[in-house]
């Protein structure tokens, strides 16, 4: 299984990218994105340091729900 991080854009340089979620940053590369019309304040899917995906900015905080949800249960079966 593998597993994305939905992350914002803040910065663009290039095929390289700044983004930010939940107060961690992260460089990634855009390279898998080329033909996407991407700017800062977008949304995507990080994996392994590539942007994989563009979403909107709803699917990115669903997403960070169900991680939240999945961490909460995880700490609530190992007390």
């Amino acid at each position: 299984m593998c597993l994305a991080i939905p992350m914002q854009i803040t910065r663009i340089d290039g095929f390289s990218a700044r983004c930010a979620a939940k107060g961690v940053e992260r460089d990634v590369s855009l390279f898998l994105l080329q033909a996407e019309t991407l700017s800062e304040g977008d949304y995507v899917l990080i994996h392994v340091g590539y942007a994989i995906q563009k979403i909107s900015e709803q699917e990115a905080q669903s997403s960070w729900e169900l991680l939240d949800q999945m961490l909460a249960m995880e700490a609530d079966a190992s007390a």
